[in-house]
């Protein structure tokens, strides 16, 4: 019902910055609630952070707090991840993620996924 298209990824050294962003099409892109999920290789799922379809509010991993900022432009169908600080253990598998509920921390509740953009940290 929605595809979304992750991009953005890159590598970076420690301390520095990228901000993902995600493009949404074929669904009502203000009707979802909107995440960001990252895998790292040989681990489970991760929830970063997520913003609710108003961009309201918004929800952050304690490991992302006061480091990644979520934000979204209903009227360009894209939500983005600004990510500060970087770290090594940051290196990962960026996944955007629809939802229809108002907000989502739990990956498996997530219905729609994108491809993912890899983020890599050096030390």
């Amino acid at each position: 019902q929605v595809q979304l298209v992750e991009s953005g990824g890159g590598l970076v050294q420690a301390g520095g910055s990228l901000r993902l962003s995600c493009a949404a099409s074929g669904g009502t892109f203000s009707n979802y609630a909107m995440g960001w999920v990252r895998q790292a290789p040989g681990k489970e799922r991760e929830f970063v952070a997520a913003i609710s379809m108003s961009g309201g509010s918004t929800t952050y991993a304690d490991s992302a707090k006061g480091r990644f900022t979520i934000s979204r432009d209903n009227a360009k169908n894209t939500v983005y991840l600004q990510m500060n600080s970087l770290k090594p253990e940051d290196t990962a598998v960026y996944y955007c993620a629809a939802s229809r509920l108002i907000i989502v921390v739990t990956p498996s509740l997530y219905n729609f996924w994108g491809q993912g953009t890899q983020v890599t940290v050096s030390s």
